[in-house]
């Protein structure tokens, strides 16, 4: 006769959820070169009209939280891209400071492409691409106060 094996216990504490994997190591350089690839962008970005800053930074602390933890923890603590990293990553929020001046350049890159563009549908379909994105931003949660 073999042993009863001996009752669950419902009141058990769950089990808790696995943790993410770790990338393998073949494409940890992957990551690592799409993070600083990005985050030169987003510099660039800064002094360039037109090219985003935001999105690149963004990009570069996804991958570098995947391919270099040093650069993840540096971005992380950066004066000025640390708050906005550690909101999208809590919350998906951006504030509203941010919202707006992501819009007043939209606004004004339109109205160059409208100056300058040699053919106006060209001018259209940039503004139509920007003005949706401007939705997009507009309707992401603003951070809680801090």
């Amino acid at each position: 006769m073999s042993a009863p094996t001996p009752p669950e216990d419902s009141a058990a504490a769950p089990a808790p959820p696995p943790a993410a994997p770790a990338p393998p190591v073949r494409l940890r350089w992957a990551w690592w070169l799409l993070a600083y690839l990005s985050l030169g962008l987003g510099i660039v970005g800064i002094v360039v009209p037109g090219l985003p800053t935001v999105p690149f930074v963004l990009l570069s602390a996804f991958a570098a939280s995947r391919g270099s933890q040093r650069l993840h923890a540096w971005l992380l603590a950066h004066r000025q891209f640390g708050p906005m990293i550690r909101d999208w990553q809590a919350h998906g929020a951006v504030s509203r400071r941010a919202k707006r001046l992501a819009v007043s350049m939209m606004a004004a890159c339109a109205a160059i492409m409208f100056l300058t563009s040699p053919k106006w549908w060209m001018a259209a379909s940039g503004t139509a691409i920007m003005a949706v994105v401007a939705v997009w931003l507009w309707r992401r949660p603003e951070p809680p106060p801090r």
